[in-house]
């Protein structure tokens, strides 16, 4: 589990197409500190498994499926992604919940500042709509963030400078795809709101 507060961003070293699959291998920097194999670390909001950490080096195993609905299939070496590790049970829940599990990726719109801000106008993909609310929440590339509009098709989020100076937004441009990830609570919603009709189960 991750909040969407990301820490930082990572240089892409490698992106090892294989017989036997993928290969991603992550400048991390500082927040590899720590971490080991079997660990679990947001990659643009992916959850990805730490195969091998080695210094600041850290080595993930990616599947064809990820790199198939995500925009892992579209980085380059030297290019930026957003970091975050699990959430540890005792620390802070900033953000919102956010699962790693990527629903789809979308084209950015819009990406052009205004005064001192950006505004990032995202596509909403056909049956996503139905998750986004004005002042909900929605995972872009790993980062939580509050929707500021949505008009058929597409959302608008507000992006203080921050934001965008300390993750991969800095290097984002129209037409680049970015990681949706969707409220899980509203997914709960619908799900039960779907079964409602069905019996209860019973117990043994």
């Amino acid at each position: 589990m991750f909040t969407g507060l990301v820490e930082g961003t990572g240089r892409i070293e490698s992106l090892e197409r294989r017989s036997g699959g993928t290969r991603l291998i992550v400048n991390a920097g500082h927040i590899a500190a720590g971490l080991r194999e079997g660990d679990s670390v947001a990659v643009n909001g992916c959850c990805l498994t730490v195969v091998l950490a080695d210094s600041d080096r850290l080595c993930f195993d990616v599947l064809n499926e990820t790199l198939r609905r995500t925009n892992l299939g579209d980085i380059r070496p030297s290019g930026l992604v957003n970091l975050e590790r699990a959430l540890a049970a005792n620390a802070r829940l900033g953000g919102h919940f956010v699962s790693g599990h990527i629903d789809v990726a979308a084209p950015i719109l819009t990406w052009e500042p205004s005064g001192p801000d950006w505004v990032l106008d995202v596509a909403i993909p056909e049956g996503g709509d139905r998750y986004v609310v004005e002042k909900g929440s929605v995972a872009i590339d790993g980062i939580s963030l509050t929707v500021a509009a949505v008009e058929r098709g597409q959302m608008r989020i507000w992006i203080i400078p921050h934001t965008r100076e300390v993750t991969a937004l800095a290097e984002r441009r129209p037409g680049d795809r970015v990681n949706l990830e969707f409220d899980i609570l509203a997914k709960y919603v619908e799900k039960i709101l779907a079964c409602r009709a069905d019996p209860p189960i019973k117990g043994g």
